[in-house]
């Protein structure tokens, strides 16, 4: 029978861990805290930035609001990241996205202070994670080796075949998978023959964006999958990249959709924030 890793399961320890270290830290008188930017009104985004907000109350994590209008100007979002970055308070900023159309997206990314970018966006981070410079490291890849270490599932020396190539998640998966001594091929739209690649994995992140794209046939026995893709079928119910029902059967672990790699995100996010007030602790 194969293994469900259970990415609740897992994400409560997380934060149930991060609770006792943000206790210790409040003990010695630093209260975490994280700031968290809306602009516009997208309903996803509203969806998202609350439960952040429930996940830091539980951790004990200071959660500070700040939305603004759709209307806001760039220039008045980049005063007020310039303000948090000098905010000694403050040890993590986080502006939800995306965001309206006349922002760019990079210029933002890029004000935010790389010791306080908890979303582990900035090129700094990135650079320290091409390196293996401690940094941030985006939460939903970090939350995908979570998952594996966690389930018992073994990295090193493994073949490992990431689909995708996003900044966020494809990319730096690859890369942790790498710095977990994994032998990875990163795969994405413009690969040929992936079905011959992925059939050699032994593990597979599935990060293409396609719904149940991923059937039995890319697949060896005995595989583990990772789905990261979240998307509303036919009857409107969730699912993943890879055919979950189809692949059942030919694989030793997988990640459901929901349930799965989508609620370690936020679990991450908890830890990069308690990780960011640890540094205060030690200045």
């Amino acid at each position: 029978m194969p293994q469900i890793i259970d990415g609740k399961k897992i994400a409560q320890e997380i934060k149930d861990e991060m609770k006792i270290e943000a206790d210790k830290l409040r003990a010695q008188g630093i209260i975490p805290c994280m700031a968290v930017i809306l602009v516009g009104d997208d309903p996803a985004s509203a969806v998202y930035v609350g439960g952040k907000r429930k996940d830091c109350a539980y951790v004990g994590i200071e959660s500070r609001a700040y939305e603004l209008p759709k209307t806001t100007a760039e220039e008045e979002l980049l005063t007020l990241i310039a303000q948090l970055n000098e905010d000694k308070n403050v040890h993590g900023i986080l502006v939800q996205l995306p965001l309206p159309g006349h922002m760019d997206e990079k210029k933002v990314i890029n004000a935010i202070s790389p010791d306080k970018d908890v979303d582990g966006f900035h090129p700094v981070n990135v650079g320290r994670l091409c390196t293996g410079v401690e940094g941030f490291v985006p939460c939903t890849p970090a939350g995908i080796v979570q998952l594996l270490h966690r389930s018992g599932i073994k990295i090193e020396g493994k073949e490992c075949v990431v689909i995708g190539r996003s900044n966020i998640v494809g990319k730096p998966a690859s890369l942790l998978l790498l710095r977990e001594n994994g032998t990875v091929t990163m795969t994405h739209s413009k690969t040929e023959n992936l079905m011959d690649i992925t059939k050699r994995a032994d593990i597979v992140v599935a990060a293409a964006g396609r719904p149940k794209f991923i059937t039995k046939e890319y697949l060896k026995k005995g595989a583990v999958v990772i789905d990261v893709g979240i998307h509303r079928n036919e009857n409107n119910k969730l699912c993943g990249d890879v055919d979950f029902e189809d692949v059942f059967e030919k694989v030793s672990a997988i990640t459901p959709v929901p349930g799965g790699v989508g609620v370690m995100t936020r679990a991450m996010l908890m830890y990069n924030c308690i990780s960011a007030a640890k540094r205060e602790e030690l200045l």
